[in-house]
């Protein structure tokens, strides 16, 4: 077997992509403005619950 039959049995064993390159990409994309907007959308958690708790209480301020 010469090398160049060598290389041509790897190149039709490789496996192709079920989709081209930049379809990954736009999903990764998409994933990732996802996930942002879930993180947006908790931004203001701890100020929003803040009268429940007393302000800072339990993050080292002392109410005595």
């Amino acid at each position: 077997m010469s090398v160049h039959e060598l290389v041509l049995a790897v190149e039709t064993a490789e496996s192709s992509l079920p989709f081209p390159a930049i379809v990954f990409a736009g999903i990764a994309a998409v994933t990732f403005l996802a996930l942002a907007v879930v993180v947006w959308s908790f931004r203001d958690v701890a100020n929003r619950h803040s009268q429940k708790t007393g302000g800072q209480a339990g993050h080292g301020a002392d109410h005595h």
